[in-house]
């Protein structure tokens, strides 16, 4: 929760009341397929606890979120979460963006099992949450990678993403990140 107040900080004003979001209609049998083994379905908070301990898998260097930090991702009005499950219904993967009050879309987190990494999940999952902001109006994305994560950027420059801004320092444990943005419209 740390990185997102930072980051926050540095783009809204402190005192400015939070804007409000209609949740966007979902479809309920439109679960995209990545293949035949996994399905891209719409991340609720009643995905809490197994989003939170797929998380912890994914980010085992200190900086994975807490449960409290999801369940206010997973509530947020201006939230905009997908999930991919396996065929027997576990939890692959996942991401979570924010629609900031410039309506510009944050992706928050993103997060893929070890087991199923290499797959097309990160980059199906990558295309859903654009959608789903795109749904809600927003033409920019951004996103933080750590500097140190170079498959991370190599997939993100892979679909559009560009580096502009280094951001030292930008991780709890001190570790530096990149700043990476792309234009959806």
């Amino acid at each position: 929760m740390a990185v997102l107040k930072k980051f926050r900080s540095r783009w809204w004003a402190q005192n400015e009341p939070p804007t409000s979001y209609p949740a966007p209609a979902e479809p309920a049998l439109a679960a995209d397929q990545i293949g035949s083994v996994y399905d891209v379905r719409p991340l609720t908070i009643s995905q809490l606890d197994e989003c939170w301990r797929l998380d912890q898998r994914c980010f085992v260097d200190g900086e994975a979120y807490s449960r409290e930090t999801f369940d206010y991702l997973l509530t947020a009005s201006e939230s905009v979460s997908y999930r991919a499950v396996t065929t027997a219904g576990a939890m692959a993967g996942f991401v979570i963006g924010l629609v900031e009050r410039d309506h510009t879309g944050h992706i928050t987190t993103i997060g893929i099992a070890p087991e199923h990494r290499r797959r097309g999940i990160a980059s199906s999952l990558m295309q859903k949450v654009e959608n789903g902001f795109q749904r809600r109006n927003v033409r920019l994305v951004r996103l933080e990678v750590r500097a140190a994560n170079v498959p991370a950027q190599k997939l993100y420059l892979n679909l559009g993403y560009a580096v502009t801004q280094n951001l030292p320092r930008y991780y709890s444990n001190g570790g530096d990140g990149l700043l990476m943005v792309k234009s959806i419209e």
